[in-house]
């Protein structure tokens, strides 16, 4: 119960972090884009490889709740962007450079597709 509470409240953690950074992003940029989502992939990506990288490295420990709360709660919230890199720099690191590679090119690419055959989807249907 303490884990599935820890992914709550840090999914709830994550997902308001991510709203203030939409927030913040169209107060500073005046321009339309794709800025708040780049933001968002792009630091929780270095954070996870932080993170990642502290305690691979043993300078950083964390209970297996606390990790939960934090990579799959807070992160997960946050971007799932981030999950999606690291599992990727983690087939890289145990020797399955094909499969990292397959991994960001299938994901990528059958995600826009996903997104186009769920949109027409949705216009459609009524």
């Amino acid at each position: 119960m303490a884990t599935w509470m820890a992914v709550v409240l840090g999914g709830a953690l994550g997902s308001a972090a991510r709203h203030g950074v939409n927030i913040a992003t169209a107060r500073l940029v005046s321009v339309p884009g794709p800025w708040p989502t780049a933001i968002v992939n792009l630091v929780g990506s270095l954070v996870i490889g932080m993170l990642a990288g502290a305690l691979a490295g043993q300078r950083l420990s964390m209970s297996p709740v606390a990790r939960t709360f934090v990579f799959v709660g807070i992160l997960g919230g946050f971007t799932t962007f981030s999950s999606f890199m690291l599992d990727s720099l983690t087939l890289i690191e145990m020797g399955a450079p094909m499969k990292a590679g397959l991994n960001l090119a299938g994901q990528l690419v059958l995600g826009l597709l996903m997104t186009y055959a769920g949109y027409y989807i949705g216009l459609r249907s009524a």
